[in-house]
């Protein structure tokens, strides 16, 4: 399958002072972890959040191991879900 973003104007993101950043807590700036989605105001890669979530790790035990809040998880969840939304998938023709 060949998969794309839409180019339909729905993108969840906005700049400001040249940051991306999305419901005020995720930013996008290439000079933190290189360029990663990251909990705005932190080091925390959102991938990082999304995968304490998927390992098993509680939102408090989340919100404790990297000193960020419930409401930062909730953030990285919807930025999670916003970016699938956003997904479009072709199916390719069978060889």
């Amino acid at each position: 399958m060949q998969r794309s973003a839409r180019g339909d104007g729905r993108n969840p993101s906005l700049r400001v002072n040249g940051v991306k950043t999305m419901h005020e807590r995720i930013a996008i700036d290439p000079t933190v972890q290189h360029g990663k989605p990251v909990i705005k105001g932190t080091r925390v890669p959102v991938v990082r959040i999304l995968g304490g979530l998927s390992g098993g790790m509680s939102v408090e035990t989340i919100c404790r191991e990297y000193e960020v809040t419930p409401d930062d998880v909730h953030a990285a969840l919807q930025y999670a879900a916003e970016l699938i939304d956003l997904e479009e998938v072709y199916p390719l023709p069978a060889s």
